[in-house]
């Protein structure tokens, strides 16, 4: 008898799969198409470090880039013609998974540029103008969760538009984003606009929680922190989902939610492991659970369509949850100043792989127009 596919049993649970990867040929042979109908992938998620793989390292966009580089388009120009063609295929690819679920899912993420994480409202422009220039329902517009994103996560829901926010590394910035999102659907209704075809989701990342922290506990070098290694990623995690549960039964939300606003999904990110230490699925088996979203590279989504083991998990354990972030601050571990070191981090890796792909562009036309 055939296994069920651990990946679509995460539906069981309230899960939803995206696929944290895109490239032209992916799309263009069908392994998108696929991926939604094998592995139930329901979304995929982009950042300037995947695009720099796709378009700096393959030959899929030779044709087009002589093309545009012939025409007089300037490099930024052609990198977004680009990108957008690609999000645009990936999202029609969804489209079906969008519409079968009433628009709750099937969405595909496009970033704004990473060197406007600090400007509120540049930030908004270059939502709203990769919004027009994608042009489809069901695309998703990646802010940072900067202090300064959120009043541009604020303002692009009001106008309409699905954010998702990135680099979220702490609990107290993730209940900022929160007020931000519903902040915007609570202006768009007093301009008397509908909230019922928003979305949102707010990712959350693991993996580089937990290689910051473990370093400052093996640095510590006792007993204690040794036991703490690969725990306050998985333990912040919950502790967002637990506000989480508490937001969506407060008040407020009921009353959005009484005219038509959807929840905005936690989403769990860079759930690669980077320490060979841990086990390939150690940033999916915990957090299993209800209205959440979990977006696994190639790598990890073929570990957990081999071994995974799906269960609701996610609200287990709250006893040991709180044990953990004590012992994590007994240990001396600051987990607000390691969010404040990885937002700052974040934004810097992803604006180095954004420059390298526009200067690989630069070269690649100038070449392939001569």
């Amino acid at each position: 008898m055939t296994r069920p596919n651990p990946l679509c049993r995460l539906r069981e649970y309230g899960q939803s799969v995206w696929l944290d990867f895109i490239e032209r040929g992916f799309v263009n042979r069908g392994d998108l198409a696929k991926a939604i109908r094998e592995d139930c992938v329901a979304g995929v998620t982009s950042n300037p470090a995947i695009f720099h793989k796709a378009i700096a390292d393959a030959h899929d966009y030779d044709d087009d880039i002589r093309a545009l580089a012939r025409s007089g388009r300037s490099t930024s120009e052609i990198y977004d013609e680009l990108v957008v063609a690609d999000i645009q295929a990936a999202a029609d690819a969804l489209r079906g998974v969008y519409d079968e679920n009433d628009g709750g899912d099937g969405f595909v993420s496009l970033e704004v540029s990473p060197h406007l994480a600090r400007d509120a409202t540049r930030t908004i422009e270059d939502g709203l103008r990769l919004h027009r220039l994608v042009g489809r329902p069901n695309v998703m517009i990646k802010v940072p969760g900067t202090v300064e994103g959120l009043q541009a996560i604020r303002r692009l829901t009001a106008e309409g538009v699905n954010v998702n926010i990135t680099l979220l590394f702490s609990v107290e910035r993730y209940v900022d984003v929160v007020d931000a999102y519903m902040g915007g659907l609570e202006d768009r209704l007093a301009e008397k606009q509908p909230i019922d075809r928003i979305a949102s989701v707010a990712s959350f990342f693991l993996s580089r929680i937990d290689t910051v922290v473990d370093k400052q506990l093996d640095a510590r070098g006792t007993a204690a922190a040794k036991k703490m290694r690969g725990e306050a990623a998985i333990a912040s995690a919950r502790l967002a989902y637990r506000r989480y549960e508490a937001i969506i039964a407060s008040e407020r939300w009921t009353a959005l939610e009484a005219k038509g606003a959807r929840r905005q999904r936690l989403l769990w990110a860079s759930t690669g492991t980077k320490d060979p230490a841990y086990s390939d699925t150690k940033y999916v088996e915990p957090l299993i659970g209800p209205d959440t979203v979990t977006t696994l590279p190639p790598e990890t989504l073929a570990a957990y369509r081999d071994h995974g083991e799906p269960a609701s998990r996610l609200q287990d354990d709250s006893e040991r949850t709180d044990e953990a972030m004590a012992a994590l601050q007994a240990e001396g571990v600051d987990l607000r100043a390691v969010a404040a070191h990885l937002e700052e981090e974040g934004i810097e890796k992803f604006i180095q792989p954004f420059d390298a792909t526009l200067n690989a562009l630069s070269e690649r036309a100038r070449k392939l127009a001569s």
